[in-house]
């Protein structure tokens, strides 16, 4: 059977590109529902009408069988999966495309091929599922190398060993979320880390840019998740002993977690894992605005009831997710547990929305039990409730559903001429409101002045005791050829509004090109010296992922 290959362009495999007559079909109703966008989608530019420069360098006969100089391979590693990358791969734009694209079968290969990009002076990128959406793997390195080597990880992607009674498991650097879960499975386990690029991120990848999951509370990056990490760099091997907590010193695999391939590359790591889930209980509650249920959502995550989701959604994109009708903020809230009834949770968390004006559907619950085990119980506030389903839908449901095909539908989005961008932050709920404020009020305009029109949204991705992480969502029209102009205007007055009301750049997206004009305003520079030292101590030439974090040769 032929294997499928991934776009080289935008998300997913080439057979989920949907045919024309789809396409505009899809096309036409999203217009309706933005307001502006083309009805006539534009196609991609096929790959055999782009013309990749040629490649500078050739692997050794050594190591020939697992290096390519393909140009499906070139082109796909060329890109992540930001809206600047999918525009640049749809219109046929490959001006930096890797060399060789390395892609070794165990961590032996991986050091042959290592040694020998280093040998040759070129640039190395690790590359994982290339989900990154901050220009993390882009080999666009400058003139101080004479060529990059992209070293993709997608071979080592076993889970290598079980630790049942510690509950951890040591994977491969290399699989991605599907390859893992389901190998945990057959243990009746799980990682319990569902980013929105869960389909093709990796460990690795999850690991190097600090990666937030789909569960709002308590285990929601995958820091919280990793018992130790060992990575191959220009130095030598760095593994980290396997302990559940230690207070010796700065932590090694601390210092791997968030370095984002610039101080080496991972290939393997020990994470807890943890019984799947038999329990689950959930409910969509509404709030009249977007302040009240951030109200209600503090008081949740101050709480102690520590939710598996909590996603609060502004008016705004409740409605262009069909998850409202733009008259009300939506929280998606959920509890589950591999043992434990979740229905007293769920209850308790419903009274606190009912304090703060939320309101909900009969029946707030919706468990899946394990067998043999059912209940008719039902609780939560009674002033919150309300017969029936609203529209005859269920707006958890609805969302969800959207929320996973995000990354397919931006690349019809880019087809019509819509600008898809997203930033998100964190910042503590004492300065969230004029967070919040400042970010709508000068994206806003950014987008007026330099689309006409346009919306943005947020919602909660993840919520701490100490305050939340709001990411927004920007939708304009786009003009077609000036697409990555308008995306920068908009980029910048984003990120200096964040940075200025006191946000993080960068709550798990991490920092790749994109970001790092603000990530060096944002680190204390004391820090940024240490890590400079580091960086040179481990990899004296700056081949691994230049321009990353640190500057990229000179």
């Amino acid at each position: 059977m032929t294997p499928r290959r991934r776009k080289h362009w935008g998300w997913g495999h080439e057979d989920d590109q949907p045919p024309a007559a789809e396409l505009a079909q899809t096309a036409a109703f999203l217009s309706e529902h933005l307001g502006f966008g083309s009805r006539t989608p534009e196609p991609f530019v096929a790959l055999t009408e782009v013309a990749l420069p040629a490649p500078r360098l050739t692997a050794p006969p050594a190591l020939a069988e697992i290096c390519t100089a393909d140009a499906h391979e070139r082109a796909r590693h060329t890109y992540g999966s930001s809206y600047r990358d999918v525009v640049r791969g749809f219109r046929g734009q490959f001006e930096h495309p890797p060399d060789v694209v390395a892609i070794p079968r165990d961590e032996r290969q991986l050091a042959e091929v290592l040694d020998w990009a280093l040998g040759a002076g070129a640039a190395v990128i690790p590359y994982g599922g290339g989900t990154s959406v901050v220009g993390g793997v882009e080999p666009d390195v400058g003139d101080g190398f004479p060529g990059v080597v992209t070293i993709d990880l997608r071979r080592l992607n076993r889970v290598l060993e079980v630790d049942p009674v510690s509950l951890a498991a040591r994977i491969q650097a290399g699989a991605t979320g599907p390859e893992l879960e389901e190998q945990l499975r057959a243990h009746d386990l799980t990682l319990r880390h569902f980013p929105q690029s869960f389909e093709f991120a990796t460990l690795g990848g999850m690991i190097a840019t600090r990666a937030g999951g789909h569960f709002a509370t308590v285990y929601t990056h995958i820091d919280d998740l990793v018992e130790s990490v060992r990575a191959l760099t220009p130095a030598g091997v760095w593994e980290s002993r396997r302990l559940p907590g230690s207070g010796a010193g700065v932590s090694p695999d601390r210092m791997l977690i968030g370095s984002e391939g610039t101080l080496g590359i991972i290939t393997e790591a020990w994470v807890r894992v943890r019984p799947r889930p038999r329990y689950r209980a959930s409910a969509g509650v509404r709030f009249p605005d977007f302040s009240a249920g951030a109200a209600a959502v503090r008081a949740l995550s101050q709480s102690g009831l520590y939710p598996a989701n909590c996603r609060l959604i502004d008016p705004a994109e409740a409605r262009l997710t069909g998850g409202g009708d733009g008259s009300h903020a939506l929280l998606v809230l959920g509890f589950e547990s591999p043992a434990l009834d979740m229905d007293g949770r769920l209850a308790e968390a419903l009274t606190c929305c009912g304090d703060h004006g939320g309101r909900w559907d009969e029946p707030a619950l919706s468990p899946a039990r394990s067998p043999g085990r059912e209940s008719g119980r039902e609780s939560g506030r009674e002033s919150g409730r309300e017969s029936g389903r609203e529209s005859g839908r269920d707006p958890v449901g609805t969302w969800r559903d959207a929320f996973v095909r995000a990354p397919y539908l931006r690349d019809t989005l880019v087809a019509m001429g819509v600008l898809s961008e997203t930033f998100e932050t964190a910042v503590t709920w004492d300065r969230f409101p004029e967070l919040h404020r400042t970010v709508l009020e000068r994206t806003g305009a950014a987008v007026h002045d330099v689309c006409g029109a346009g919306t943005v949204t947020c919602r909660f991705t993840h919520v701490y005791p100490d305050g939340p992480a709001p990411y927004y969502t920007v939708l304009a029209p786009a003009r077609r050829g000036a697409e990555l102009e308008q995306w920068a205007a908009i980029k910048r007055a984003a990120a200096d509004a964040v940075l200025a009301a006191g946000g993080t750049i960068t709550h798990h997206h991490a920092v790749g090109r994109d970001h790092r004009p603000w990530y060096d305003r944002q680190r204390p520079e004391p820090f940024a010296v240490a890590m400079r030292a580091a960086k040179a101590a481990l990899d004296p030439r700056g081949a691994l992922n230049p321009g990353v974090l640190f500057d990229g040769a000179r």
